[in-house]
């Protein structure tokens, strides 16, 4: 862990209470089967899962959402769900459901993942990528032109929402109105976000994009360098997984984070958490560096959970206390 000050840091996180920020996204369902598994099918060579209960939680963007109210932010959820029950019971779990929108033609998003003894069996996915509808387009730009906020998170899962049509409108109107945008991108959308102020691509998205590995951080800076000659973005973080983060800024050395996480589970939406971590540090005050901190930590603590998991600013000032920054 790079060296850091715990008072300061302590202090941005109580900086994240009241930060009310629109989330963008693709809206998802992550339903979860939990069970045990004792024998082996008599019809197939695939475990039989013992079905003890099943729960159900906010996906994609709406997970974004999840750990800005669970680090004390306001999330302003904006995106598009189907006209049945998976896309009800979003629009249900969300304080302001106004920038919801339902789209009768194609059903909600849902991922199905079976779990017996801490470990996922399988997923399956419910999905059918859609193009934005125009009508659905102006009712978004008009939502975000009406709506207070302090920041705009965009949260790309490649389900048609965010198109470029959209980031041509949107992202000029943000920067015409001075409002910080953070992107977690997938790759074939990665030139539709220009300016912004910073994105957050993994390791393996990166390769795709630079066509070459990343694998030293000889390798991820000369990726890094590319990728900032692409768009225009202040900041760009690089997830790099088992090997933590690194962090690049316009005229200056990158910075290479490694990671603190002590046991992964799962890490199912702990990029979610890196956005929405670092994009309220930034919004309170944070350097990218002291925001890379604080959103590393907290990838640290969702990967030690299973299923899609949120941060509390609690846990997250213990493992920061356990880490051992300095205290002035």
């Amino acid at each position: 862990m790079i060296p850091f000050n715990m008072q300061k840091l302590r202090q941005r996180i109580q900086a994240f209470q009241g930060r009310r920020v629109i989330v963008l996204g693709d809206l998802m369902l992550d339903r979860y089967i939990w069970g045990r598994v004792s024998r082996i099918s008599p019809e197939a060579p695939v475990p039989v899962v013992e079905v003890a209960n099943s729960t159900s939680t906010l996906g994609g963007a709406g997970n974004v959402a999840a750990n800005i109210r669970s680090l004390g932010g306001i999330p302003v959820l904006v995106g598009i769900v189907g006209g049945d029950s998976e896309g009800e019971w979003i629009r249900k779990s969300v304080a302001e459901s106004g920038g919801i929108f339902i789209d009768p033609r194609v059903p909600t998003t849902v991922k199905t993942r079976i779990i017996a003894h801490h470990q996922q069996v399988v997923r399956v996915d419910q999905e059918k990528k859609r193009s934005l509808p125009q009508d659905i387009e102006e009712k978004i730009m008009d939502f975000v032109r009406r709506q207070p906020h302090q920041g705009l998170i965009i949260s790309d899962y490649s389900k048609g929402l965010l198109s470029r049509s959209l980031m041509k409108r949107l992202l000029p109107l943000s920067r015409r109105r001075k409002i910080p945008v953070f992107v977690d991108p997938k790759v074939e959308n990665f030139r539709f976000f220009s300016p912004i102020t910073f994105i957050t691509p993994n390791h393996i998205e990166t390769e795709r994009i630079v066509h070459h590995p990343c694998r030293t951080e000889e390798d991820v800076e000369a990726a890094g360098r590319h990728l900032l000659s692409l768009i225009k973005s202040r900041y760009l973080i690089i997830k790099r997984g088992e090997q933590g983060m690194s962090i690049f800024e316009q005229g200056k050395k990158p910075l290479h984070i490694p990671t603190i996480a002590r046991d992964v589970f799962d890490v199912t939406g702990a990029g979610d958490t890196v956005l929405a971590v670092a994009a309220l540090a930034l919004l309170a005050g944070s350097t990218i560096r002291e925001a890379a901190v604080l959103a590393n930590a907290a990838a640290g603590i969702v990967v030690g959970k299973v299923g899609t998991a949120t941060v509390t600013p609690a846990e997250l000032v213990a493992v920061l206390r356990r880490a051992g920054g300095r205290t002035k």
